[in-house]
């Protein structure tokens, strides 16, 4: 395995771009950081920056959990930046291409690129979406990407895309409360330091879907957060996000459609809805179309959606994207689309639905990472090297049983950053989920994302629900 890339430290040497902080924190006190860090737990708790697990019975804080945050940022220099920001603008941009054409001419399916068997037997695939035209052709307006940078052989670093998030990605309330922690705890920090503001991200959030709004309308659409209730996981975020732009939080029961055209109800009575930034799966928004139990979401919103009365974002289908039987084509649908070379490459991937990739994984389970496709949230999943013979054997009978429902990658040294835990600072993996913003105006984000470690040393599984922590991400200003 190559050697472990390390964000700080280029073995002896510290890198350029943190030198800064190191003599900072060369200076703390002893027991600075400790006061500091409880300090951050009592805000962080009396907030009530929390998140829903269910079914989790041994943890002794009922369903509601914060997620910890580490005082140790991740610091990420401008020119790396830059790269970074071109490569998730090529690649979001080629992604709602390929949505597009999925639901239209598909003709990357009759180029034979991307299988057509793969596409449209697909679960995320929504046939209800065929010839429908969303506006300026975004189905993801909030994609969230998540990057790994992967040691290479001569100690150097790449940054690689481990996934696709385009349905309702989630996280981006911790990288803008992350921020506020870390400015109130340490202000000398942000004086010595020239770090890019991701404060402005709500402000680009309600440009973003304003500017989606169905044409005619007034110059300030109203938006709303659709959220499924005070039980969602995310449920904070979505609460925050309203609250931050200034928009409405409302769930189904809130929204009636007449006329095709979607309303609210209000103290002062109803009122029409142009935008929906909608944080329930597709399968809950509309009980006349998909699920008929569904009490999540608003009988008639499909209809009002495909008259082109409502605007809904992310779109209806978007998940065919982000679908990880369908990522490993992700680098072809930008050289098809864009006639452009990837800027920032995948994982190697072997889909166990070929019978060559399949014999592969099954021959190296113990070396390799396996998912499902459409699974979330590090759930479902094998860590090879991490795991016990018999848990190995277990998912071999399985991924055997469902062999097209699982992806194979290698077990990536993903790079580590120092990380303040109980026994002091030590390294921890990390990586990284920037939130990319399509509408009318283009792609926009702001600099950085949500940086999450896994705590728990040796842990590659960064996810909040699986332990997992986050840090605040420092992109750094020329």
């Amino acid at each position: 395995m190559a050697t472990m890339f390390d964000e700080m430290h280029a073995g002896e040497r510290t890198r350029a771009h943190y030198q800064g902080y190191e003599r900072w924190l060369a200076e703390q006190p002893q027991g600075q950081m400790q006061a500091r860090r409880e300090e951050a737990e009592v805000i962080f708790r009396r907030v009530g920056i929390t998140f829903a697990v269910y079914g989790d019975k041994d943890s002794g804080e009922g369903t509601e959990r914060l997620i910890p945050f580490d005082l140790i940022p991740r610091v990420i220099p401008a020119h790396e930046w830059r790269e970074m920001e071109a490569g998730l603008r090529q690649r979001v941009t080629a992604l709602n291409r390929f949505i597009h054409d999925v639901y239209h001419e598909q003709e990357i399916l009759k180029a034979g690129i991307v299988p057509k068997e793969q596409v449209l037997h697909n679960a995320q695939f929504r046939p209800e979406m065929m010839g429908v035209n969303v506006p300026g052709q975004i189905y993801s307006a909030i994609a969230g990407i998540d990057i790994v940078r992967a040691a290479n052989a001569d100690g150097s670093g790449s940054y690689h895309v481990l996934e696709d998030n385009l349905r309702v990605p989630s996280g981006v309330s911790y990288m803008l409360e992350n921020r506020k922690m870390m400015m109130r705890l340490f202000p000398d920090l942000f004086a010595r330091h020239r770090i890019a503001p991701v404060a402005h991200y709500p402000d680009l959030l309600l440009e973003t879907l304003r500017s989606l709004a169905p044409q005619g309308l007034a110059s300030e659409p109203a938006v709303v957060v659709l959220t499924p209730g005070m039980y969602n996981s995310a449920y904070f975020e979505h609460a925050f996000l309203a609250q931050q732009m200034g928009v409405q939080l409302v769930e189904g029961k809130d929204l009636f459609v007449k006329d095709r055209f979607v309303y609210m109800r209000t103290t002062r009575g109803s009122r029409r809805v142009d935008v929906i930034y909608r944080r329930i799966d597709d399968d809950f928004l509309d009980p006349e179309v998909f699920r008929p139990e569904s009490t999540l979401g608003c009988a008639g919103l499909i209809d009002a959606y495909k008259a082109g009365n409502v605007t809904l974002a992310n779109a209806v289908g978007t998940g065919i994207a982000d679908d990880k039987s369908i990522y490993p084509y992700v680098p072809a649908m930008i050289e098809f689309y864009l006639g452009e070379k990837p800027i920032l490459h995948n994982v190697p991937t072997w889909q166990c639905r070929k019978a060559e990739d399949l014999a592969h994984v099954l021959a190296n389970l113990k070396d390799l990472v396996v998912k499902e496709v459409h699974g979330a949230g590090g759930y479902g999943m094998l860590v090879g090297p991490a795991a016990t013979k018999a848990e190995i054997e277990d998912f071999r009978r399985v991924l055997m049983a469902r062999p097209d429902n699982y992806i194979g990658q290698p077990t990536l040294s993903l790079s580590t950053c120092p990380t303040y835990v109980e026994a002091g600072i030590a390294p921890r993996h990390i990586d990284l989920r920037p939130f990319v913003l399509s509408g009318a105006q283009g792609v926009q984000m702001v600099p950085g994302g949500l940086t999450r470690v896994a705590l728990k040393e040796g842990s590659l599984v960064v996810n909040s629900s699986q332990g997992g922590g986050t840090k605040d991400t420092w992109v750094l200003e020329n």
